[in-house]
């Protein structure tokens, strides 16, 4: 399947996420990397990396995946969404914009070239059980993404120097997206076979606010959460709760309501604001802010919830549902001590969701 189809007037429409951009010849749709070549869709970013690193699981953030593991983490440039507060806005929007160290339109530099064998072999070299495509939005180079998931569930880890976790021998390389959930249903109907996990933004749960500070639609991302659980992915939600704009105690019961009728043991991530790219008028998110929506998750139903980027050992641990024991000690994204007994409660048994063996 080809994520995009002719139209008229030598135009395609690209069919990779909601954005579907109709893109004239020579010109590229909204994320900035996705280009028209004579009738043809280009990836201008394919088997190219603007950011490469070895990133701690709980980074992305994921705690009810493989905890304590590590991801080989890998990111392109451009973005179908353009935020106001982007974190990561020096890689994610450096093809529309030129105050950016890279330049792109003038350069043609379009990163280091890491095609889907190099980053196989690293991670099979290196004992890493886990691929992460992540720092921008994977839908916008989603070509590129699946040739490097495909071949990550064709090989093994050298037996010789498997990664062990609870006694269990690593067999393929696991693939998981951090993804503002923009996605098509074509997308996601060709990465579903290969990938493991995903983690979706739920930037608000307003339409004025997608439409005013991200430029983009929220009912889209709604049902991609929706539907990615249903596929039995494993799914883990983010939330950057940014004062005054997405704070309030009506959104995040909202929020809240919305996630734990998808699942009550879907996990939330409830992330502190810290001021940059266009939106450095708002103070950083106080810690009691995050612990309001921790407390209206709890009270909606919601078993699993986390605060974070202000470290707090008390809301980044996970608890038992039942009978509350602390069983995955975290500070900041660093796990100090893991408790879990075979995915179950070491003192009563409970069984807790996650996927916690390779």
């Amino acid at each position: 399947m080809k994520l995009f189809k002719k139209s008229k007037q030598n135009q395609i429409q690209c069919l990779a996420c909601y954005n579907y951009c109709l893109i004239s010849d020579g010109k590229t749709g909204l994320c900035g990397v996705r280009q028209n070549k004579k009738g043809e869709l280009k990836l201008l970013v394919d088997n190219k990396v603007a950011a490469v690193n070895l990133d701690p699981i709980e980074k992305k953030p994921f705690f009810h995946f493989l905890p304590g593991t590590f991801a080989f983490s890998l990111g392109t440039f451009g973005c179908n969404f353009s935020c106001e507060f982007c974190q990561n806005w020096d890689i994610s929007q450096a093809p529309k914009i030129q105050n950016t160290e890279y330049r792109i339109q003038d350069t043609g530099y379009w990163g280091e070239d890491w095609p889907p064998e190099k980053i196989i072999n690293y991670c099979q070299n290196n004992n890493i059980s886990t691929i992460a495509y992540t720092y921008n939005e994977p839908t916008v180079w989603t070509e590129y993404a699946l040739k490097t998931m495909k071949l990550a569930k064709k090989v093994k880890i050298n037996p010789s120097t498997t990664l062990r976790i609870n006694g269990e021998q690593s067999r393929t390389i696991k693939n998981i997206w951090v993804s503002n959930g923009y996605f098509s249903p074509q997308t996601l109907k060709l990465i579903a076979p290969y990938l493991d996990a995903i983690n979706i933004d739920l930037k608000s749960y307003r339409e004025d606010f997608y439409h005013k500070i991200i430029h983009a639609s929220l009912a889209p991302v709604k049902k991609n959460i929706q539907e990615v659980w249903k596929l039995g992915i494993w799914e883990e939600v983010t939330t950057l709760l940014i004062p005054t704009l997405n704070d309030s105690t009506e959104e995040l019961k909202q929020m809240a309501n919305f996630l734990v009728e998808i699942s009550p043991d879907l996990p939330w991530h409830l992330s502190a604001f810290y001021p940059a790219y266009h939106l450095f008028t708002l103070p950083p998110t106080p810690q009691k802010t995050l612990i309001k929506a921790y407390q209206i998750g709890k009270n909606a139903g919601l078993r699993y919830i986390y605060t974070g980027n202000i470290p707090d050992q008390n809301y980044e641990s996970t608890y038992c549902p039942n009978c509350g024991e602390k069983m995955i000690e975290r500070w900041g994204i660093e796990m100090i001590k893991n408790n879990l007994k075979d995915g179950k409660c070491p003192k009563c048994g409970e069984k807790i969701s996650g996927r916690w063996k390779l």
